[in-house]
């Protein structure tokens, strides 16, 4: 059984770079092999479907939430450790959260970036209490960043704040930074 759940936030599609795809897997086996849980959006598809499918061909467990309509269009994983059936997509999002005590994000659209940026809102004020990480592969997020540094330089943002979001450019990073949150916690 898992000892920990991180929360991952990425893509319901594979977008066109074959290494979000590797990557995506490649987290799936080393939070697998760390028995680390998975929690995430439910989804078959995508780079999430991939994350599932990596933690559970290696022997992991995966939780997914997922709203009932995106459910009757049969695009719920199949064969999952545990799912949670909720009714909005709000609903979707705290319960995940209340189940992990990380997040890590990989790419994705305006839905894994409205997820991100709400999880750092409830950071900054203190609605949850876990580390936020991001996976910068192959630069995904640096013109997110820019714009973050850009919000501290125009008043908007705390740098305290924005330091909330971890930055890795490897899964093994991200994996670590995770741990030694978790371990400053204690």
């Amino acid at each position: 059984m898992a000892t920990q759940s991180i929360v991952v936030y990425c893509a319901s599609s594979v977008g066109v770079n074959p290494i979000y795809n590797e990557v995506a897997a490649e987290l799936g086996q080393k939070m697998a092999a760390r028995n680390i849980r998975l929690i995430y959006g439910g989804g078959g598809f995508g780079l999430m479907g991939n994350v599932a499918d990596a933690v559970l061909q290696n022997g992991g467990e995966v939780t997914g939430v997922i709203p009932n309509f995106l459910a009757d269009l049969e695009v719920a994983h199949s064969t999952l450790t545990e799912i949670h059936f909720v009714e909005t997509m709000h609903e979707r999002k705290y319960r995940m959260v209340q189940l992990a005590k990380g997040v890590i994000t990989l790419p994705g659209g305006y839905g894994t970036f409205d997820e991100l940026f709400e999880i750092l809102a409830w950071r900054q004020l203190k609605l949850y209490d876990g580390p936020v990480v991001i996976i910068n592969t192959s630069g995904f997020y640096d013109l997110v960043l820019q714009q973050l540094d850009r919000m501290v330089a125009d008043g908007f943002l705390k740098a305290a704040n924005r330091d909330l979001l971890l930055v890795a450019e490897s899964v093994d990073e991200a994996l670590t930074m995770v741990a030694n949150y978790w371990a400053s916690a204690v």
